[in-house]
């Protein structure tokens, strides 16, 4: 007969598993509806009982030992189980919980959001929570189940999946264009006003406008939105540096030196490994990937 009290408890095991996706005791609280000192005392709890640390502190986040990788293979298998004996008695295969992702403005309204819908109405029992952010791949771990970053990777302690390349391009409104005149060559662009990120806010440089080798202009309208950045290069602010995707052909604005200027830039799906081998966050990497596929023109245009 097994001893039930020498095993570790499933409990602990899934919260493990669930810092080891996250990275950090505060987003796994959050996610678990519980508090900072309770995941800790779990975890104190897990590691009494099994001999030893399962995680450790380092300037990425908590990282799991080598005892902790055996913890989280166990926390897997249950996960899995307890996920199968769920949808036996739903009769559904349908993932549950909670999924978080980080993604920047306008590539996340634009492609993830409609995957993220897409997994949600095939699993009307997973929540999903979408966080808006520009930023570079986090090196303390963001407490994100999938962080989509912009740029390029510098190291870090995940794993990237490279998902499309896309095109920042010029544009300006028809009435600018009537009011300043378009600029005949990049040079003369300082003689025009420009639209684009806050440079000393800015995290990804190859976004803003002092990294795009363009001169500077008479004035600048920045905002930290890139929705912002398009309503106001349609409200003739300037000449805005915009994403193609954000300006189909319907939108009335005008492409500027379209033959002289574009710059391409990557975009990355990061993820921990364990974060990675989580059946809803590969449903998500796919359901964008189909995203990138069924819209590829958006993004080389």
């Amino acid at each position: 007969m097994v001893d039930f009290r020498r095993l570790p408890s499933p409990d602990d095991l899934l919260i493990l598993l669930t810092v080891a996706r996250l990275g950090r005791f505060n987003a796994v609280a959050e996610a678990l509806g519980t508090t900072h000192t309770t995941i800790s005392r779990r975890i104190l709890a897990l590691d009494k009982q099994l001999g030893g640390r399962t995680l450790e502190r380092t300037p990425q986040g908590w990282e799991l030992t080598a005892l902790g990788v055996d913890a989280v293979a166990a926390a897997e298998a249950i996960e899995l189980s307890l996920g199968e004996l769920d949808g036996r008695l739903s009769n559904s295969d349908a993932l549950t919980g909670l999924l978080r992702i980080s993604a920047p403005d306008g590539f996340g309204a634009r492609f993830v959001m409609p995957a993220l819908v897409q997994i949600q109405r095939e699993n009307p029992r997973l929540d999903v929570e979408l966080l808006s952010g520009t930023r570079k791949a986090s090196q303390n771990r963001s407490g994100v189940d999938l962080e989509i970053v912009v740029g390029r990777i510098e190291s870090v302690n995940a794993e990237p999946i490279f998902l499309t390349n896309y095109f920042l391009r010029l544009y300006a409104s028809a009435a600018y264009a009537d009011r300043r005149g378009l600029p005949g060559r990049l040079e003369d662009i300082r003689h025009h006003s420009f639209v684009s990120y806050v440079e000393s806010a800015l995290q990804v440089q190859e976004l803003g406008h002092r990294s795009s080798q363009l001169p500077m202009p008479i004035t600048s309208f920045q905002a930290t939105s890139i929705f912002a950045q398009v309503d106001a290069v349609h409200a003739g602010a300037g000449i805005g540096l915009l994403p193609s995707f954000m300006v189909p052909a319907s939108s009335g604005l005008v492409p500027v030196l379209r033959d002289d200027f574009h710059r391409q830039l990557p975009i990355w799906a990061i993820a921990r490994p364990e974060s990675l081998r989580s059946t809803a966050v590969q449903g998500v990497v796919a359901a964008i990937r189909q995203q990138i596929t069924d819209r590829a023109g958006e993004l080389s245009a």
